[in-house]
């Protein structure tokens, strides 16, 4: 076995896929190679967990747990890990955010996107730098960002713009280059793949698999994606969740991973 994952969880069921699984608006993913098994992300609720299961696939002995950022769609499901359960994920992954609405100078709160855990529960590896795990496989720690675009704000009342500062993603150096695997890429995929290249650097990327943030993204940026992807020239494209239709469609060389998918490089 090279590099495997399996989709425990994403927004639809793929072609095929087993009447029980269940598809939740989210991701969940399970990363392994020879010698290190991941679970990237819980999806919104415990619907990875019994996925899991009828897939075959034992979480009760992962080498860890990587929660890309702290929206629900992401670590809702962390309630149904293993207490003990080794979590590795920025030290803001808690706190309290929202979508919101500004009208006349005035910013009000219209969706939590956040979920209350209790982290205490679990071994929790709080890092804004990137960490190596296993012998493959590297978490990003913070991926720096020119001008961040705000997603929402977080709790209080201040009305504190949110960046998503807490993302990051999973990285695996193969002989073919990078695998990049990302939440949601609220970052902005073309600053994710030069950190990436940056920490570990390796400039061939050989695949993107993940949410790309591209279902509203303007013309404008689906096209600057699109023209940063053509020159990194990656071998596999995978997008999912928060990608869309628009985003698909604006990169036709890109597949659609969905629950009960699992893939192979």
């Amino acid at each position: 076995m090279a590099l495997r994952i399996r989709v425990l969880l994403e927004n639809h069921k793929g072609a095929g896929a087993d009447k029980s699984l269940k598809a939740r608006p989210g991701l969940s993913l399970l990363v392994e190679d020879e010698s290190t098994s991941i679970l990237f992300d819980t999806g919104p609720d415990g619907s990875f967990m019994q996925n899991a299961s009828a897939m075959g696939s034992d979480l009760s002995d992962v080498s860890a747990v990587v929660l890309s950022h702290g929206h629900y769609d992401h670590c809702g499901g962390v309630p149904w890990l293993p207490d003990n359960s080794r979590i590795i994920c920025h030290p803001d992954i808690a706190r309290e955010r929202y979508a919101a609405m500004t009208f006349l100078g005035i910013t009000r709160k219209i969706k939590k996107l956040s979920c209350e855990v209790d982290y205490s529960r679990y071994r929790m590896m709080y890092t804004r730098d990137p960490l190596p795990i296993g012998e493959n496989f590297i978490w990003s720690g913070e991926i720096p960002v020119v001008a961040p675009e705000a997603y929402g704000i977080f709790g209080g009342h201040d009305a504190e713009p949110d960046s998503i500062l807490d993302e990051g993603v999973l990285i695996y150096q193969s002989a073919k280059g990078l695998v990049i695997i990302t939440g949601c890429g609220h970052r902005g995929i073309a600053n994710i793949v030069r950190h990436c290249q940056n920490i570990t650097g390796i400039k061939q990327i050989y695949a993107l698999i993940g949410g790309f943030h591209l279902r509203c993204a303007s013309p404008f940026t689906l096209w600057r994606v699109r023209r940063f992807l053509q020159e990194q020239k990656p071998e596999k494209l995978c997008g999912c969740h928060c990608t869309g239709a628009w985003g698909r469609l604006w990169l036709p060389e890109i597949t659609a991973p969905a629950t009960g998918d699992v893939l192979r490089f």
